[in-house]
């Protein structure tokens, strides 16, 4: 092979037509609504019950409304670009596939190492909200756990492992190996019961609102709403999660888009109302608090509803942290069966049809970081890898529609180029109002990515015609 050969390898696409080569080993059993409460239940969780008070008390006071308003409008530009792709590429994998379609291989693999570091750090971060409001609630029978095992590593607090974080990761991972739809169904329930304490807290607090609150309205300016978008980003995270369980949906060009915007627009509108009750609740720079909802309604007096919101953040966080380690198991499944990671992460279990033994390796080093690490450092890194994402996918769109015009698609974004352009320079724009150590971390991240696919992924990738030629030498010496 030449130099100008081995160059284009590293851009070689996958078959358009189905976005994958291999038949489907998954079982299709989702439906329209499974999907909209996978959705729902990755959104609404830890960017709700936890990260609005810190937004409102640092950036944006009761701005935090525009910042939701902001960063929702952005996520809603991307979902649509996500919903072209998974009608027309209905295969598993979510941006890696859809890249891996769009622009090549190296590419697709920055892009699926990139959603390593956000589905990987978001379940850890997840972990971390759960353990905090769970020892909440023990403290609330006179429970308490020996104080080394509450929090992540900090010898200067005294603390070295979370251990109820890593033990919920771990509960979650045995869950989704025992079938995706029995997840679903428990997924389903416990949506449910969050979606029933948000409308308690707007139900309950909408009488509790001083307007005076809201003065001023922007404390930190309009710079402090864009930052405060930045931040809050986080708790969009989770309708492009969707877009994994492709393999798993009974008709992906119609029921992905609906399960992908559906709960996008649900969770946007719960978003702004709950903050908005929230910083009229309570002033907002009294809002930096790990428990911001229900330390609303302790401040009004109303503390036998504070258990009650403890009780549906606890459930509401747990179904994040199943989706996106659903994600996780997904996205890993597709690189490895792409030959782009090890087998292990490909081999499905025969009782479940699940890859079961790639779940359990992702949710033991899950459980790790979610042990060691400080929700803090977990959420900005999450938030830089999904940005770079859904840029990245909203671009794609703009690719895909000039090399394959003829492509069957069950949905399509209006106004391209413009949609898929405002996507990306808005995530972009995000980017760059995080911190520079995460810019740092990230491109740290994708160097080590590069050096593993240079090394590993190039060579064993399915489409590399060497690893072919190899292949069939060794089946003819067999015969």
């Amino acid at each position: 092979m030449n130099q100008n050969q081995n160059r284009s390898s590293l851009f070689r696409k996958k078959p358009i037509a189905t976005g994958d080569n291999e038949s489907n080993m998954l079982k299709r059993v989702l439906g329209p609504l499974d999907l909209m409460t996978l959705g729902v239940g990755a959104i609404i969780g830890t960017g709700i019950f936890v990260l609005t008070g810190v937004a409102a008390a640092k950036y944006a006071g009761p701005g935090l409304v525009l910042s939701f308003l902001l960063a929702g409008i952005i996520c809603a530009f991307a979902a649509l670009c996500y919903s072209e792709f998974a009608s027309s590429v209905p295969a598993s994998g979510s941006a890696y596939t859809y890249s891996y379609t769009a622009f090549g291989e190296v590419i697709a693999w920055i892009l699926g190492w990139d959603l390593i570091l956000e589905y990987g750090f978001a379940s850890a971060a997840v972990a971390s909200g759960w353990s905090g409001y769970f020892q909440t609630l023990l403290s609330g029978f006179g429970l308490q756990l020996p104080h080394a095992f509450t929090s992540a590593f900090s010898p200067e607090k005294g603390t070295y492992f979370d251990i109820t974080a890593a033990a919920i990761t771990l509960i979650i991972t045995f869950l989704l190996t025992r079938g995706v739809k029995e997840a679903a169904r428990a997924n389903g329930i416990m949506v449910a019961i969050k979606i029933i304490v948000v409308l308690i807290f707007i139900g309950v607090g909408v009488f509790y609102v001083q307007p005076d609150n809201w003065q001023p309205f922007l404390p930190f300016g309009i710079s402090g709403v864009t930052a405060g978008a930045a931040t809050v980003f986080f708790a969009y995270i989770g309708f492009d999660a969707v877009s994994t369980a492709a393999e798993e949906v009974k008709r992906p060009q119609r029921d992905l888009p609906i399960g992908i915007i559906a709960s996008l627009a649900i969770c946007t509108v719960l978003y702004i109302v709950v903050s908005l009750i929230l910083t009229g609740m309570v002033p907002f720079h009294m809002l930096n608090v790990s428990d911001p909802v229900a330390f609303a309604f302790e401040f009004v007096q109303l503390k036998g509803l504070s258990w009650i919101v403890s009780l549906g953040a606890i459930t509401g966080i747990t179904t994040v942290l199943l989706v996106m380690m659903y994600g996780q198991t997904r996205l890993l499944y597709s690189m490895s069966r792409d030959g782009l990671l090890s087998p292990v992460f490909s081999k499905v279990s025969g009782k479940s049809q699940t890859p079961a033994t790639g779940t359990w390796v992702a949710g033991i080093i899950v459980a790790l970081f979610s042990g060691f690490i400080s929700l803090g450092h977990l959420a900005e890194l999450t938030n830089i890898g999904t940005l770079f994402a859904f840029a990245v996918v909203s671009l794609g769109i703009i690719v895909l529609r000039k090399n394959n015009p003829e492509l069957k698609r069950g949905f399509r974004v209006p106004f391209v180029p413009l949609i898929p352009i405002l996507s990306a320079v808005g995530c972009m724009y995000l980017m760059t109002r995080l911190a520079a150590l995460t810019w740092i971390t990230f491109f740290g991240w994708l160097i080590i990515g590069l050096i593993i696919y240079f090394a590993y992924g190039r060579h064993h990738s399915h489409l590399n015609p060497e690893r072919r030629i190899s292949n069939t030498f060794k089946t003819t010496k067999v015969k």
